[in-house]
Order: structure tokens, then C-alpha cells, then sequence
């Protein structure tokens, strides 16, 4: 079961019991507190024995309401099936993503910040408890002992909750002890349920989707068909009479026409009717055809060099001496997000503000914007965050456009009345942001004897982060590190080394998509890499791995992936004459993965029969999770290089909805096996690792069984038809 609650209502819950629950959290000073009233909970305990566990990151199927739950419920030596969770308000700082600055979720980050924060929660929590058990019973401390939520000392026995009025009044250990991870039964638990899955099985659950209030109307929004574009004029003349149509208006910042309705399908009915002019001068007008052609010739002269001290002039000569140069031109197509449920959100008149109901996946941008178009205090606004159907980035981007959106369009209704802002389908992949267009140029020089005498690597797109509120952290001499991230800090010992970069122009919109540069690094260092295997006349593991035998933890992480993703699919072994593996490995987020396709061709169609992945993302804290979330991003990415691209038209998006942007079918890959290596490191990311190296073992495999090499994507575009 899943409660959603504010900061105030669920701190007035646990006054109304009057002391009869235990409430552990940090206060203003990052200090565990359990009292105060700057005191944000962590967890809850009420006198039923139930543990709330509250959840500073959104959940958009990742698993973090699980994960983060784990950690308190190992810790406190909890009863699972007592333990449910609650969202976390919007606050700034006491919940703030500690690897951010800021709340928001992204980056793989969930359990990786939060790892010590909620197992002392549930550290002190319990040392409390125990300590009451203690006074109550007449007993030492040390002769307590806690299992499945009751405590036993002294031939008594209690759940935890017949102890909280008591530990409610005691203040929590500064450092409370946490557990040997030896000791761990939920931790690692491969068994353990998700806190989510019965919720999203029988309905209950809530998404934004499902928010409605008494009085709402339903906006969409007419938005220009060329990023870029703004309004000029328009004529809702067409609208009027309509079922269930309210008004149009334009917007105050030009970007559209809002048209409201008494329902989504009547909304959208009603903006099919209305008509509307645009200036397109500082539109973007180019084709698919010429973008490719721009970024091709930006890999000619780079302006930044992304290695500090690298000399491309000298990566060149070095590979122009070699005894074999090899070269290939990659091209990437813009992607989009596509989750399955689009974006929307609902924003409500309060006695102090206004309440957002939404997947918020970055409270700490969403409040300060909505506050600054309806001109309140960012206290004012509060974040009702419910589950999210999928984001891969979208929900969260620089400028948090939705919630502007919506801000504007419950501002023009008078700011009275709730109003829910819904996109469709269309409008996500026509007027949303993109994985931008990346272009690389690759030339490697083999010496004699197969090994490399240097590595020209030359990339050419979009970036991301400038211009926007995290240019001072991730740009660095010019160099957005999200444009190079994956090649420029690579892990193989590569001579003669150099990384340039151009950014490639354009009025549109792009973000982080899953696994954000790494999305396009990955696929081409790994085919490259193949490619100088081949050249070297070396087996393509044996390559990798003397490329990674310097010795360094990273380098010793990424050849034990790849030893155990080799070994579990039996590389090597003999196949078929119509079959073939290829293998690719990749860090990113700290995790390490390394992956083996193999593939079959019959009648010149090439079937995925089977992933093997290994991941080594530190201590395992859901066994199923990692699991799942290794096969969501092997089967997100492979589904996107096999056949999907956002391609342009004079400026204008070709593709609508899922029939010509088609998502990954069970049917496209016979099985994925993931094997995760033990480790005491402490956790990394994994909602993101499992896609950069995907793309390349398939490319590689394919390689492997028709000699075909596939630099341009998508592939089905491009000499590759799948069964």
C-alpha cells in the first residue's frame, strides 16, 4: 500500500495519535533527530507495528520505493510485510539528492545517495526501540534482541509498536550501529517483493493519469509544429459549440494555444478545430539529411579538445604511421523518451498556494518554477508526487516545461479553479525534447604486431547542459562533458589519444535520455573497438581485456564483467554457420556492465536469441531489481538502435506515435540473463548501465555472422531486417 501525504498533514497525523508513533528523521543540521520542528521523517513507526518508510525519490518503476524501504527494513530488523511507503514532500534541503544539491531523482542516483542516510534512520529507529524495550522490561540493552519487527529480552516478547509512545520521547544515537553486512537478510534478498507490485497489479496505485478534483478542467496544449516556432495569431472559431470545449487562449509567452475542456478527449477534439499562424524565423527549419551533413563536416575541425593535455595533431600522425588505419564515420539519429504514460500534471488552488500532483521526478526545479510564474513563494507550493508510468529523463529537464505549462494554463483560468494539463502521444514526440544527434569519426592506427599506435576520436552534437542551470558543473573549458562522457574518460589504456568536440546548433530541445552521452559513446567505442580487434587479428574479449590489464579498480572491474558475461554465455564455444556473438562492455554511473549478444540469421533476417549480462554495480540491494532494471535498459536501448529515430522535415517531426516509433517487442530477444557480481563496494547506479554496451554486442554479433558493420542507426534503416 502506497499513502500519499504533505510534510504537514503527515507531521498533523502523527500529532493527532498523541505520541502513539516514532518518528526518526534528520533535521535542519543533517543530524538524526527525532523530535523538532524542523525534523523531516525518514521513518515512521505507528502503534499498530506498521513502519513507514518515506521516499525522497520518485518511483517511475525503477524500484526505488523497494530499495530505499530495504534499506530502513534491514536495518530495523522490520517485518516486509509490515513496512509500506509514503513519498517525501517537496523540501529543498532536508531531502535533497546528496550527490545534487538538490531534490530530484536522476543520473542512477536513488540508492547510491542514499544508502548510509536510511539505514541510520533505521539504525536509530531501532536503537530507540530497544532502548524502551529496555526501560520497560527491566532489562539491559544488550539482552534485547530484534527479529520480524517484535522484541524479545528477559522471556518477553512485543512488536514494535506497543514501544513507540516510550521511544518517541528518547533522543536517536548520533552514530547508531549499523549492520555487519554479513548479517544482512533483506539487503541482497532476491526473493524480497516489491514494495509496488501489488499496488500496480490491482489498480490502486496512483499516477498522475488518474489525479481528478471537483470543478477540473482538462488542457492541451496547440504547440508550434517547428521548434522553435512562436504564435503569431490564432482562430478558435472552430471550437466553439463543441462538446465539453471551455476557451482557448495563447499563451503569454507565445508558445501555443491552450485549449481547455471539461475532458481530456473533448479537449483534444476541440484543439483539432482550432487554427493558428506561426513565426518560424528563429524556428528550426533544416531536414534530417542536412543535419547529418552538418555534423559530418563539424568532425573535420573540432574546437575543444576533450582529454586535457591529448594533442590531436599528434593522435593524427600517429595514426596515419601506423600499419593499418582503421576508420569509420558513425551517425546517431535524434531519439525520444517515449514513456508509456505521456506527461501531465494537476495543479490545485490551496489556503496557502497551490498543490501540483505529478511523477515529479525533480521537485527541486518543479517548485521554484511554478512559484515564479504564479508569483508565490516556493513554500507555497506543494508536490503531491504519485507514481510515474516511465521517464528515462524527460520528466525532468532544465527548464521544467510542463509544470510551466501548467502553472500558465492555471493562471489563465483565473487561478481558482484545479486544472489538469495533459500531453498526447503525438505531442511528446513532435514537440517534446530529444536525445540529441551525435556524429563520430574514429580513426585508429594498428601497429604490426596488433598493437595500437593511437585512437583519433571526433564527435560532433548538441549539447545538453549549456545554457541551462547546470552549465558551471558539467561544462569545463568549453567542453560539455556530457557530449564526450564514455570516450574522453575511458578506462582502456589507448596510446596516443585524442577526443574532439564541436557542438552542432539548433533551436531545439535536448536532453538526457537514458544513460544520457553514454546513450552514443558506448555504441561507438565498443564497435570501434571490435573494429581494431579484427584489424589486430585478435579475438575480441583477448583484446579488450589487454587493453584493460593496467591493473587500476576500474580497469580490474570492467575485465571481471567481461570475464564472467564471457564465461555464462560460452564465448568461444562453436555456433552455428547462421549464428554469432559479440560482446561490448562499458562504466557508467559507477557501474560497470559487460554483455554478450548472440544472434541467428535465417533468410537474411537476424533474431536476437539471447543476452547474457554481467553487472557489477557494488553491494547487491535487490537481486530482482537490478535484474529487471539490467533487461529494461538491454531491451529500451536495443529497441531504439534496431529501429527508432526522430527525423525531420523541413523543421517538422515525421514521427507520430508508436506505430512509426516502435517500442522493443517480447518477441525481438529470446532470453536475457544477468549475473551480478558479489561485492562489498558500496552501491551504484543501475537504471542506466545496462544500455550503452547492448547496442554494440548486437552490432558485433551481427558483424560476427554477415561481416556487415552497422555505423549508421537505426539499423533497420540501414542494411539490417530483423525477424
Amino acid at each position: 500500500m502506497t499513502v500519499q501525504t504533505s510534510r504537514r498533514s503527515f507531521m498533523k497525523g502523527a500529532a493527532a495519535v498523541a505520541g502513539a508513533a516514532l518518528i526518526v528523521g534528520f533535521n535542519g543540521r543533517g543530524a538524526l533527530a527525532a523530535t523538532g520542528r524542523d525534523l523531516n521523517p525518514f521513518v515512521r513507526i505507528d502503534a499498530d507495528g506498521m513502519v513507514t518508510v518515506i521516499i525522497k525519490h520518485f518511483e517511475m518503476g525503477q524500484g526505488t520505493t523497494t530499495g530505499l524501504a530495504t534499506l530502513v527494513a534491514e536495518e530495523l530488523d522490520a517485518d516486509w510485510s509490515k513496512v509500506t511507503i509514503d513519498f517525501a514532500p517537496a523540501d529543498k534541503d532536508r531531502y535533497q539528492n546528496l550527490f545534487f544539491g538538490m531534490q530530484g531523482t536522476g543520473g542512477s542516483t536513488a540508492i547510491a545517495n542514499s544508502f548510509m542516510q536510511y539505514r541510520q534512520a533505521g539504525a536509530a529507529a531501532k536503537a530507540m526501540l530497544v532502548a524502551a524495550a529496555a526501560k520497560a522490561w527491566g532489562v539491559d540493552a544488550s539482552a534485547i534482541t530484534v527479529e520480524g519487527g517484535m522484541l524479545k529480552g528477559g522471556g518477553r516478547s512485543a512488536h514494535f509498536g506497543e514501544f513507540v509512545e516510550v521511544a518517541a520521547g528518547m533522543a536517536p544515537p548520533a552514530e547508531p550501529a549499523l549492520k555487519d553486512p554479513k548479517a544482512f537478510s533483506l539487503i541482497g534478498n532476491a526473493k524480497l517483493p516489491r514494495q509496488d507490485s501489488a499496488a500496480k497489479t490491482d489498480g490502486t496505485a496512483m499516477f498522475a493519469m488518474d489525479v481528478k478534483a471537483e470543478g477540473m478542467v482538462t488542457a492541451v496544449i496547440l504547440r508550434s509544429p517547428k521548434p522553435g516556432g512562436v504564435l503569431k495569431s490564432f482562430d478558435a472559431s472552430g471550437a466553439e459549440g463543441m462538446h465539453g470545449f471551455v476557451r482557448a487562449v495563447g499563451m503569454p509567452n507565445k508558445a501555443g494555444v491552450i485549449v481547455y475542456a471539461t475532458s481530456t478527449w473533448s479537449a483534444i477534439a476541440a484543439r483539432e478545430a482550432v487554427t493558428a499562424e506561426w513565426d518560424f524565423s528563429a524556428a528550426e527549419t533544416r531536414s534530417s539529411d542536412r543535419m547529418v551533413e552538418e555534423h559530418l563536416a563539424l568532425l573535420d575541425k573540432p574546437e575543444f579538445q576533450a582529454r586535457k593535455g591529448a594533442d590531436m595533431a599528434a593522435a593524427k600522425a600517429a595514426v596515419d604511421g601506423a600499419a593499418k588505419v582503421v576508420e569509420a564515420d558513425f551517425v546517431l539519429p535524434q531519439l525520444a523518451h517515449a514513456p508509456m504514460e505521456p506527461l501531465n500534471c494537476m495543479i490545485e488552488p490551496t489556503a496557502t498556494g497551490v498543490r501540483v500532483h505529478d511523477g515529479c521526478q525533480f521537485p527541486g526545479l518543479t517548485q521554484p518554477y511554478v512559484a515564479g510564474v504564479l508569483q508565490l513563494k516556493p513554500e507555497q507550493v506543494e508536490v503531491k508526487t504519485l507514481y510515474a508510468g516511465g521517464s528515462f529523463g524527460r520528466r525532468a529537464n532544465p527548464d521544467s516545461d510542463y509544470h510551466v505549462e501548467a502553472a500558465i494554463a492555471f493562471a489563465m483560468m483565473g487561478g481558482k479553479t484545479p486544472v489538469k494539463t495533459v500531453w498526447t502521444r503525438e505531442d511528446d514526440l513532435a514537440g517534446g525534447y530529444y536525445r540529441p544527434m551525435a556524429a563520430h569519426r574514429v580513426r585508429i592506427g594498428v601497429n604490426a604486431d596488433g598493437s595500437l599506435a593511437g585512437w583519433d576520436h571526433r564527435i560532433a552534437t548538441q549539447s545538453i547542459m549549456k545554457g541551462t542551470p547546470f552549465e558551471s558543473f558539467v561544462v569545463h573549458d568549453g567542453v560539455d562533458h556530457s557530449s564526450v562522457e564514455g570516450v574522453a574518460d575511458t578506462h582502456y589504456s589507448l596510446p596516443n589519444f585524442s577526443v574532439g568536440l564541436n557542438d552542432w546548433k539548433s533551436p531545439m530541445k535536448v536532453l538526457w535520455w537514458r544513460s544520457v552521452g553514454h546513450s552514443h559513446t558506448g555504441y561507438v567505442m565498443e564497435v570501434a573497438m571490435d573494429m581494431a580487434a579484427e584489424a589486430a587479428g585478435k579475438d575480441p574479449l583477448d583484446f579488450r581485456l589487454g587493453l584493460l590489464a593496467g591493473g587500476d579498480k576500474d580497469q580490474t572491474r570492467l575485465a571481471g564483467v567481461l570475464k564472467l558475461a564471457a564465461e555464462k554465455a560460452g564465448w568461444g564455444t562453436p555456433l552455428k554457420g547462421n549464428q554469432g556473438r559479440g560482446i561490448a562492455v562499458h562504466k557508467s554511473f559507477n557501474s560497470y556492465v559487460a554483455e554478450v549478444v548472440e544472434v541467428s540469421v535465417n533468410d537474411g533476417a537476424v533474431k536476437i536469441d539471447k543476452v547474457t549480462c554481467a553487472v557489477d554495480c557494488g553491494i547487491a540491494v535487490n537481486p530482482d531489481v537490478i535484474r529487471a532494471q539490467m533487461e529494461s535498459g538491454i531491451g529500451y536501448g536495443l529497441g531504439a538502435i534496431m529501429r527508432n529515430k526522430i527525423s525531420f522535415a523541413d523543421g517538422e517531426v515525421e514521427q507520430t506515435n508508436f506505430p512509426d516509433y516502435e517500442p522493443l517487442r517480447i518477441s525481438d530477444i529470446g532470453s536475457i540473463e544477468t549475473h551480478i557480481v558479489a561485492s562489498t563496494e558500496a552501491p551504484t547506479g543501475v537504471g542506466e548501465p545496462g544500455l550503452p554496451p547492448a547496442g554494440a554486442a548486437l552490432a558485433n554479433a551481427i558483424h560476427a555472422v554477415t561481416g556487415k558493420r552497422v555505423t549508421t542507426l537505426p539499423m533497420n534503416e540501414n542494411g539490417v531486417t530483423f525477424a
